[in-house]
């Protein structure tokens, strides 16, 4: 199995993808989506036979990188209780990301640091760390199916969005994991190094807690997002630590 991370005739039905779903049912009650394969059996059935999942986790963040991860899973290998990472305890996202580490036939990861943001903006760096995982992959992806409702330009195969594609896709479910537990881990080492923001406990997002410590303490270059409220306009980079 290889899989190389960056930057850091089981099923033979024949399937078809149905309309997309709408995201809200009658009367504005939330639809709640539960993952499957049905998205990978219908493009296998159409000769899309390595279907690559994709997701990102940290476009909202006042600190760390955004995240990217692409994993194509064998369809006669596949982990047990996979779902969208924020449905997720932390322990059964431990345990999923190891089970997939262990099965999937390919997994790419790339992280572009708040620097980048800055420099671009959170939809472009988040779109630019998806393609960068696809053209990563050490074997070739037939299609891609994709988080949200954006995708990015030029990637090397066809590819589709789907909205709360975390929900819905056990590919893009897995890739949420991935992106998920790699960011957190990455997190918590950046709130060993600088312990006054507590990073373990929040992962970057807006908390009272570390909003209080950028008041007391200021942002961090290469932490922080300096594009982003309530640091943008207040400080510059080049005032951080």
């Amino acid at each position: 199995m290889s899989k190389a991370p960056i930057d850091s005739p089981l099923f033979s039905q024949k399937q078809t993808i149905s309309p997309e779903l709408p995201v809200e049912a009658p009367l504005g009650k939330p639809v709640v989506f539960a993952p499957d394969y049905a998205h990978e059996l219908a493009l296998q059935a159409q000769g899309y036979p390595l279907i690559a999942g994709l997701d990102e986790v940290g476009r909202g963040p006042l600190a760390g990188p955004v995240v990217a991860a692409c994993v194509i899973l064998d369809a006669n290998n596949l982990p047990e209780g996979l779902d969208d990472s924020k449905r997720l305890t932390a322990t059964k996202r431990s345990k999923l990301f190891d089970a997939i580490m262990d099965r999937a036939l390919a997994i790419t990861l790339c992280s572009l640091s708040a620097d980048s943001i800055d420099t671009s903006n959170i939809l472009a760096a988040s779109l630019s760390a998806m393609k960068r995982c696809v053209d990563a992959l050490p074997i070739r992806a037939d299609y891609a199916l994709i988080d949200g409702n954006k995708k990015p330009a030029g990637l090397p195969c066809p590819a589709q969005t789907l909205v709360k594609g975390d929900q819905r896709s056990l590919t893009i479910a897995a890739a949420s994991i991935i992106a998920k537990v790699t960011r957190d881990r990455m997190m918590e080492r950046a709130g060993q190094i600088h312990p006054a923001y507590g990073l373990e406990k929040h992962a970057g997002y807006g908390t009272a807690l570390h909003r209080q410590a950028i008041e007391d303490q200021g942002p961090v270059r290469g932490l922080h997002r300096y594009s982003f409220a309530p640091i943008k306009g207040r400080w510059s980079r080049a005032d951080g630590a």
